[in-house]
């Protein structure tokens, strides 16, 4: 019995070492051939993605930030055009087709109407922020998550067929427009029909080319605007700056006027403290007063806020709240002045400022809203 066991113990043990001898000799002499051309042997292939199902479904629990109303159409839309520009080069969009060149890959990036699958949403999220080694995905550029949700949203829609060609060359049209590179793509998030997404028309030109350079040097977390201004050469953020702040910003109505929430918001922002000021003295509406801050030399660090996007506001406070937001001037400032709000106090006091009108800083007139209407910086060349 213990001859028997001994031998057991001799061959496993020889085996061992001639797997070590074979795997460094494979390594050391390079006799495992990485050709592309030559492609990965039937069992390699379905270790490696067995391996991928496996690791993604054991990996991908509940992501840290919870997820949106997943069918909202201004998120999908977010997602498709950030799609457009930096994953569509290898995995193409509805309607189009893989290049030769990407197809010569190995691992062969799916064309995205298969590489959806039946993922769920969590896990597409995680694909989506991890990325996947060895495969040319890459990880999401940026520490946030939340922002990786406008991708699921539109992978989820291409998942229900919701996204035909039709809906997918109306989404990422581009206008024809009298304006600096990069102007007609960036008007379809900013030309100010677009929810989730901040409107620059009534932001000041500094401000405006401050957020774009802290994006494109990694000191502001978003992977869909850090990939954007990357695209962007310093010396063109001015010019673009410029061109969108000098957009009047138009008048904005709401039915939302005397509702609790904005009577908090409003009682909210005018608040101020002996640390923190009132929001209203930062960001209006009405004169601002930086005495104390900087004075003149943080004239357009602070952005007016009257009248912006109410998803994008309750998004920037959580981030500010939680210690993300950062990157720009006095930055140090709005996380103490946003560090103890509370949930309820966020959307109050985002829901007051979005009800403003931009240009008279009143609760605007009931009526219909701004949001969804068309704007004439977004319509297609061919319009």
């Amino acid at each position: 019995m213990r001859q028997r066991t001994r031998t057991v113990l001799y061959t496993l043990g020889a085996l061992a070492v001639a797997g070590a001898l074979a795997g460094g000799a494979t390594v050391a002499f390079g006799l495992y051939n990485v050709s592309a051309r030559a492609g990965h042997l039937a069992p390699t292939y379905w270790a490696l993605h067995t391996t991928y199902r496996n690791s993604v479904d054991l990996y991908s629990g509940a992501p840290e930030t919870p997820a949106p109303n997943l069918d909202d159409p201004a998120l999908i839309e977010l997602g498709a055009r950030h799609f457009e520009t930096a994953c569509a080069m290898c995995h193409a969009v509805p309607g189009k087709e893989r290049t030769a060149t990407v197809r010569g890959m190995n691992p062969e990036p799916p064309h995205i109407t298969e590489a959806v699958g039946r993922w769920s949403p969590q896990e597409l999220h995680w694909i989506l922020y991890e990325g996947v080694k060895m495969s040319g995905m890459p990880q999401w550029p940026s520490s946030r998550g939340d922002d990786v949700w406008a991708v699921v949203a539109y992978l989820r829609a291409i998942q229900n067929a919701a996204i035909t060609p039709e809906r997918q060359a109306e989404i990422t049209a581009r206008a024809a427009l009298d304006a600096p590179k990069g102007a007609a793509w960036c008007a379809g998030c900013h030309g100010g029909t677009q929810a989730h997404v901040p409107r620059l028309d009534i932001f000041e030109a500094d401000y405006i080319e401050a957020s774009l350079t802290a994006y494109r040097e990694g000191r502001r977390e978003s992977g869909i605007m850090q990939h954007a201004a990357s695209e962007l050469r310093p010396d063109e953020l001015r010019d673009l700056a410029e061109w969108f702040a000098g957009h009047e910003a138009p008048p904005k109505s709401s039915g939302a006027a005397g509702s609790e929430t904005l009577t908090l918001g409003e009682k909210l922002a005018r608040a101020g403290t002996d640390d923190v000021p009132a929001c209203t003295a930062c960001h209006g509406p009405g004169p601002r007063d930086l005495a104390g801050l900087g004075g003149e030399e943080l004239e357009g660090k602070f952005p007016p806020l009257a009248g912006q996007d109410e998803a994008y506001l309750i998004t920037q406070l959580r981030l500010w709240r939680d210690g993300v937001r950062g990157g720009t001037e006095a930055y140090n400032l709005m996380r103490v002045a946003a560090q103890e709000l509370e949930e309820e106090e966020i959307e109050a006091l985002a829901a007051w400022y979005a009800a403003l009108d931009p240009s008279t800083g009143e609760i605007a007139a009931p009526g219909e809203g701004r949001r969804g209407r068309i704007n004439p910086m977004r319509l297609p060349a061919d319009h």
